[in-house]
């Protein structure tokens, strides 16, 4: 038994949950049928309201015509007892009376309603206000929910474009990756390259300063410098002439 009672509490907790979960999609829809059902039930205590008041009017005028009535059979009563006519003077008192106890018994009726009627239109004036009220907070509720949704919407669309962003990165950062790889095979077939043909061993040489056709700058600036030496030919012709100089004397 306990845990039939369990698995059916469990039910109403679900069926509960789920029905919430309803309410609160559809809060705002739910709000305004709500506000149209007090506005139905507003227009139906003004009809109400419009219902008593015309009762209330009609026992009025019929109060009235009794005392209109009454004053007027006492004057003809008083006549009658004048002339000594009792009987019918009588009569005349007997619908008096008669008179008397329907305004005895309709007035307090009048005054019941009319005090209904100052308590009805209290009551919906000041529902009136309530429901104005209420309009007005839903529109303003109404005004969040679109802001609310609105801002969510753009987060989100924030939230994706950085998901982008991030995965653009990646894909640049690959790449790259890809690019340098590519770029150290080239070079490393390069290298392989100039030992095959000794062209790195050149190199150094070249950069070492050794090598043909190697000078710098200082090296031309010492030969620039340097005295002029005879070629082999004209050293040849001096040493002739020299010769025979020696010769002669």
């Amino acid at each position: 038994m306990a845990i039939w009672s369990k698995l059916f509490t469990l039910g109403r907790a679900g069926a509960h949950e789920a029905g919430a979960a309803v309410v609160d999609a559809n809060a705002l829809r739910i709000l305004d049928q709500e506000i149209r059902d007090a506005d139905k039930a507003q227009g139906k205590a003004r009809d109400d309201l419009a219902g008593l008041v015309a009762r209330r009017r009609i026992l009025e005028t019929e109060v009235e015509s009794f005392r209109a009535q009454a004053t007027k059979y006492e004057a003809s009563a008083r006549i009658a007892v004048e002339k000594g006519n009792m009987d019918l003077a009588r009569q005349v008192a007997q619908r008096i009376a008669d008179l008397e106890q329907d305004i005895a018994l309709k007035s307090p009726q009048v005054e019941d309603m009319r005090a209904a009627e100052e308590q009805i239109h209290t009551a919906v004036a000041q529902t009136d206000r309530k429901i104005e009220q209420l309009r007005r907070e839903v529109e303003v509720v109404k005004v969040n929910e679109s802001v609310q949704k609105a801002q969510a919407s753009v987060a989100s669309g924030s939230m994706g474009a950085g998901n982008k962003l991030g995965s653009a990165a990646d894909s640049l950062a690959r790449i790259r990756e890809r690019q340098a790889i590519r770029g150290e095979r080239i070079k490393a077939a390069g290298e392989l390259e100039d030992r095959r043909t000794g062209a790195d061993l050149d190199e150094k040489l070249r950069l070492a300063g050794i090598g043909p056709g190697q000078s710098s700058a200082d090296d031309v600036l010492a030969r620039l410098t340097a005295p002029k030496t005879p070629e082999l030919g004209q050293t040849l012709q001096i040493e002739q002439r020299d010769d025979s100089k020696t010769s002669d004397s």
